[in-house]
């Protein structure tokens, strides 16, 4: 009897020990995204901490409701915790680089990481937009319906049910390169940075662009990644072309929950490039579409290190060839803790400059008359890649071309085919529409299904007479 207890205390033992272990596992990602999300929304939007958990953070998930969180303003860190003890993850702000979480890395390290940067210099604003944030809505065009069309804007703000989550926070319409509409939630702005979710992903395809047009990248050769050079290994043949089209066969789960490989990468990765890179082939390349943040993360490493290799490099590169040039100022693309941009999903910009980036997309990579993007470069992030079924995905960029032979296989069939939009998380949108000389931007935190991008453009388009 005696070794029947202590045998069944065994076994009692190892299960609880494999519980214990899989509850700390799980909500580690919990933890890790309040921490980040949260360090984020208080130290580079300026946003109360207990409204973003209530709104934002907490109806993401149940796990959340064991999830507490510690903010440092001191140290401009934000610590959670699960029940108090499991699970610890801490993100630490830094200026001009926003949060991190600091995944096998000392808070000391990660300060010493961007020690080298300098301020960023203050701007000057008075200029009209898009070269400022001068606006004027009392010279409207008269195509434009513009009480109506703000009729639509307030009804985006409105929850269209007693428990809907739709959260929008910012809305901006721009028509024929000025700012005709916008509108903002109470605790918003123009000034506001908000976080664009996989709207980054766009991002990065211009990042990668700019170093094209200089000739330091040829999308058509091999990726540079390092471990992937091992003789016999297939990855190496794997282009930047594929990459950006997702149709590189890497293998990896765009799926978000626990021991999935997008969670893991963002919220348990030092390095998410390195753990992306990591995966092996899943199918052969270029024959299957598949949408992968993963792949994102490898190319934002390739910008760094062709650019210098360190945060501070990749920083300026970004600034200096990009942002500044087409006035997105208050743009920042966060890093992970191997100091490489999360290229995949952690960009901050006010809703007017994620506006700017749509118009210079429109038209087509040039800015103020000075051609940024190389010649062509939209026209190729605007194709369909053949391996998505319904012409929904270019070079990381999302479309509403349809298929060839059938356009109604759009994702948007009511909406114009040459829409092409960066898409984010919680119903973030950015839609481009060249032949209606159109930007909608939509930004919140919708948790849902309330929300509709189909409806809501169809019904902002309908007050401009094309």
């Amino acid at each position: 009897m005696k070794k029947f207890l202590m045998a069944v205390s065994l076994v009692m033992a190892v299960v609880i020990g494999v519980g214990i272990f899989f509850l700390n596992s799980a909500l580690i990602v919990g933890s890790g995204y309040s921490s980040k999300y949260l360090c984020s929304q208080v130290f580079l939007a300026d946003r109360n901490p207990d409204l973003v958990f209530k709104n934002d953070v907490l109806p993401t998930h149940p796990l959340f409701r064991f999830i507490t969180n510690t903010v440092d303003r001191d140290k401009k860190t934000v610590t959670a915790t699960a029940f108090g003890f499991l699970s610890k993850a801490t993100a630490a702000y830094r200026e001009g680089c926003g949060c991190t979480l600091l995944v096998e890395t000392l808070h000391e390290d990660l300060l010493e990481q961007s020690r080298a940067l300098k301020p960023k210099p203050e701007r000057a604003h008075s200029k009209t937009w898009p070269n400022g944030e001068g606006v004027d809505f009392d010279n409207i065009p008269q195509n434009v319906d513009h009480a109506r069309l703000m009729a639509v804007i307030q009804d985006a703000f409105q929850e269209p049910g007693t428990d809907t989550m739709r959260n929008t926070q910012a809305v901006v319409v721009v028509y024929r390169d000025r700012v005709i509409a916008e509108k903002y939630e109470a605790q918003f702005s123009h000034k506001t940075p908000m976080l664009g979710w996989s709207m980054t992903k766009s991002i990065t395809n211009a990042l990668i662009g700019i170093l094209v047009g200089k000739g330091k990248l040829d999308i058509m050769q091999p990726a540079p990644v390092e471990a992937w050079q091992t003789p016999g290994d297939a990855r190496a043949a794997i282009t930047l072309d594929q990459m950006l089209r997702m149709s590189s066969g890497l293998e990896f789960e765009e799926v978000y929950a626990p021991f999935k490989d997008a969670t893991q990468m963002l919220y348990k990765s030092k390095s998410m490039a390195d753990f992306a890179a990591s995966k092996p082939l899943g199918a052969k390349t270029d024959e299957e579409w598949y949408y992968s943040s993963g792949t994102t993360n490898i190319l934002a490493r390739i910008v760094r290190d062709t650019v210098g290799g360190s945060l501070p490099a990749v920083i300026y590169f970004a600034q200096r060839e990009l942002f500044d040039r087409v006035n997105m100022y208050s743009a920042i693309i966060e890093a992970d803790a191997s100091g490489s941009f999360v290229g995949s999903s952690y960009m901050f910009a006010t809703a007017r400059d994620w506006a700017r980036f749509g118009v210079f997309i429109k038209n087509d990579g040039v800015w103020n008359g000075v051609r940024i993007l190389p010649e062509g470069w939209v026209r190729y992030s605007l194709t369909p890649t053949p391996q998505a079924p319904k012409g929904q995905y270019g070079a990381q960029f999302w479309l509403n071309a349809g298929t060839k032979d059938r356009s109604q296989d759009a994702l948007f069939p009511s909406l114009p085919k040459d829409m092409a939009y960066l898409g984010g998380f919680n119903c973030q949108i950015v839609a481009i529409i060249p032949s209606r000389d159109i930007v909608i931007v939509r930004l919140g935190v919708t948790h849902d299904d309330s929300w509709s991008h189909e409806s809501f453009i169809g019904k902002v388009l309908a007050c401009i007479q094309a």
